[in-house]
């Protein structure tokens, strides 16, 4: 396949003689070269005529699923580097999902986010594009932060920052483009996989109606064994066979939860897509594809994933729905991992495979509480609520009916207006929506009433849920549930949890020393390993860990126990404000402007060892996400910086402030939040 693949030359400034890693999914064309120390992730394309460089500027990172096209250059200079998403430095990043198109110039330093596009003879150099954002044609990109989300326009010349701040958003239709791409050249490097192995080819040529790829797949089996297999699997439930199975606990039925989501991803119209991976497969993110036919036919869909989970016992299993018309997926999860005993599915439902709604008692996870906890996390994070319903046959086809609009950023109110939304419309289906007003996006989609069930009200009780009990909660914390969302949302999104403490001397130079892991799958066993952890250290503090093993990177750090078993503000959130008074002080007055839940942040934050930061914008600069900072707070003591931030607020009471986290050694921000909108 790759007859240009070279080990870097010796040069004073690199003796490694490193080569290019190279995944055995990618698809690199033999007329295109790689030199040095390049790592090509899985599911890669580099078409024909492409020069990638690193001999002098290294390494080079090119992630799973991004395309690099013909004529494409990559090179970096000796100095200078990027930080990457995994935390280490690299000459040139080029993430997941993104297409370098035609005679596109790629420079290092450089630094190029997920689902991005660079159109034909681009130029970006010693530059940072954040993810989602779309350059045109002839455009040049130098010495600038471009935000995430952002459109370059075809010949625009960005040198300055002020020029990258004020560029427009990205809008659906060039999103999609992008999307579209990517979809497209996923398809071309299955092909190419596909042309050099003649067993893999003769099907296709028999099959008439074989199933087109899954675009954007986020793995696929080297040498075209992906397609021969999904054939062969696809020819077998054409024949309604089964595959033997002499375990008897998998003649059982499907677990009720899990059919229940696959009927209702077919209801709305969607595929149901399986992959798996083994243990090394997994941390590399590199899954293979199971055969799962294209059907609308409920029964025939659950015995398919039924039989994947049974032929890859032992390995990770992952479920998702694709959008056959948007070419993309929606609600990923893995139903499987190694040491699981074999899932069983509860496939109840009427001969004809329809759809059946839960009953109410059922859907724990939309109880109540439930949603009020999803929408104080969305509106914490700056997002904006909304709905949409639908009766039945509208459900059934996906053509969802937009409520009436949402424009609090207040959590009572916006329930309020949520509880009068389901009211209005009781015997239909409601689904709540996150959007993210910067982006354009939606980043949440949430069915919170179902046509049949008993009318839903959501309330702002956060003790309904049942959580976990521990130390924490003997001295009168009432926030513990906080703790066991964090696990669960970790564990269900294919991470890790690890934990560690440290003593008084240790904890000030943030010398932390790492407790076993925790291995548990199920966020009950988790929790009580995490109790334990709490128990046996209750004199020290203690952090959780969040950590993707694929990326071996983590994903979140959460104080979780102060000396003499004292747990956070994190963790027992508190009814304490801010108070905005003239006088500037601290206190628990009910008028103040920062919640507890911020203001449990910013202790966190500053426990941690980082900075406290704050920026303002008005309405305009706020829809172009051209922020600008209020003085600068060098304190680290928290009643300095809560007057800091009192002063910010006051100084500009009718527009936006946001919040931030500062890594002052990485030189980063580490969180972003929303504290003040304008009054409308």
């Amino acid at each position: 396949m790759v007859v240009r693949s070279l080990a870097a030359p010796p040069t004073p400034w690199s003796r490694s003689l490193a080569e290019p890693t190279i995944d055995p999914s990618a698809y690199v064309h033999s007329f295109s070269n790689l030199i040095g120390d390049i790592h090509v992730g899985a599911n890669v394309l580099i078409a024909p005529g492409t020069s990638i460089r690193a001999d002098e500027g290294s390494p080079f990172h090119i992630g799973y699923s991004t395309n690099v096209q013909d004529g494409v250059v990559i090179h970096g200079l000796e100095k200078g580097h990027v930080l990457g998403a995994d935390g280490k430095e690299y000459s040139v990043w080029i993430g997941n999902n993104t297409s370098i198109t035609h005679m596109a110039l790629i420079h290092g330093p450089a630094y190029i986010g997920d689902n991005c596009f660079v159109g034909f003879r681009s130029t970006v150099f010693n530059a940072r594009v954040g993810d989602g954002c779309v350059i045109a044609l002839h455009a040049l990109v130098q010495d600038v932060e471009i935000p995430a989300g952002k459109y370059v326009p075809s010949g625009a010349v960005i040198t300055t920052q002020q020029q990258a701040d004020l560029l427009p958003n990205v809008r659906e239709s060039e999103q999609n483009f992008a999307v579209h791409v990517v979809g497209i050249n996923e398809s071309l490097r299955q092909g190419y996989q596909c042309a050099a192995d003649i067993a893999c080819i003769t099907p296709i040529r028999q099959q008439q109606d074989f199933p087109s790829p899954i675009n954007n797949s986020a793995a696929a089996n080297s040498s075209g064994q992906l397609n021969k297999q999904s054939f062969q699997q696809t020819e077998q439930f054409n024949k309604n066979s089964t595959i033997s199975n002499t375990n008897a606990q998998r003649n059982e039925p499907m677990n009720g939860d899990l059919a229940q989501q696959i009927r209702q991803l077919l209801a709305q119209g969607y595929h149901v897509a399986v992959e798996y991976a083994d243990e090394r497969r997994f941390r590399t993110g590199s899954w293979q594809s199971y055969a799962i036919p294209h059907i609308s036919e409920a029964t025939t869909v659950i015995n398919a994933v039924q039989n994947a989970l049974a032929e890859n016992e032992g390995d990770y299993v992952r479920l998702f729905g694709v959008d056959p018309k948007a070419k993309r997926r929606l609600a990923e999860m893995i139903i499987q991992r190694p040491g699981d005993q074999p899932v069983v599915f509860n496939n109840a439902t009427s001969s004809n495979g329809s759809y059946t709604a839960p009953k109410p008692a059922a859907a724990a996870v939309n109880n109540g509480s439930d949603i009020a906890t999803q929408v104080r996390q969305l509106l914490a994070q700056g997002y904006r609520i909304s709905t949409e319903y639908a009766d039945a046959r509208r459900f059934r086809s996906a053509s969802w009916m937009t409520g009436p609009a949402i424009d609090a950023s207040n959590e009572s109110t916006v329930i309020s207006a949520l509880n009068s939304i389901l009211a209005e419309h009781e015997g239909e289906y409601v689904r709540l929506v996150g959007v993210d007003p910067k982006a354009k996006r939606r980043v949440v989609e949430t069915v919170i009433q179902r046509a049949d069930s008993q009318p839903q009200t959501v309330s702002q009780a956060t003790a309904s849920s049942p959580s976990y009990k521990s130390s924490i909660s003997a001295n009168g914390s009432n926030g513990t549930n906080d703790i066991a969302v964090h696990v669960r949302q970790l564990l269900a999104q294919g991470h890790r949890i690890s934990v560690e403490h440290a003593d008084e001397r240790h904890f000030r130079t943030t010398s932390w020393q790492t407790l076993p892991a925790i291995t548990a799958s199920d966020a009950s066993s988790a929790i009580a390993a995490l109790e334990n952890y709490i128990s046996e250290y209750s004199d020290e503090y203690v952090r959780l860990v969040g950590v993707d093993p694929k990326f071996k990177r983590r994903v979140m750090e959460l104080l979780v126990n102060r000396p003499g078993g004292q747990t956070t503000p994190t963790v027992a959130r508190t009814a304490v404000k801010v108070s905005s008074s003239s006088n500037g002080s601290y206190g628990g007055g009910s008028a103040g402007k920062i919640s507890g839940d911020m203001l449990a942040r910013i202790r966190q934050l500053l426990a941690q060892g980082y900075r406290i930061g704050t920026e303002h914008a008005d309405e305009r600069h706020f829809r172009t996400s051209s922020w600008h900072s209020c003085s600068p707070i060098a304190a680290s003591n928290e009643s300095e910086v809560i007057r800091a931030l009192e002063a910010c607020l006051d100084e500009h009471g009718d527009e936006y402030v946001r919040l931030l986290g500062i890594d002052t050694k990485a030189k980063r921000r580490v969180f972003e939040g929303i504290i003040q909108r304008p009054v409308k």
